[in-house]
């Protein structure tokens, strides 16, 4: 994948979705701290890719509960 990529986030966007790789050149020599960002990139790609091969929690339509209500102490 290359193009849009700006900052980590959207690196681990892409490996999230099954991007086999990133290319990066702009975000990085554009950046304040490019070093700092290289590093950031670097550990997006690294969660990104654990989380695309770990496989995610299937989407749900509304929110609930994962604690139990009943037991709790108040």
């Amino acid at each position: 994948m290359d193009a849009g990529v700006g900052t980590a986030s959207d690196a681990t966007i892409a490996m999230e979705l099954g991007a086999d790789a990133v290319l990066m050149n702009t975000a990085i020599a554009e950046s304040k701290d490019a070093a700092k960002m290289a590093e950031a990139m670097k550990l997006a790609i690294e969660a990104g890719r654990l989380a695309y091969l770990s496989g995610r929690m299937p989407r749900r339509l509304y929110a609930s509960a994962s604690s139990p209500i009943t037991g709790v102490v108040r």
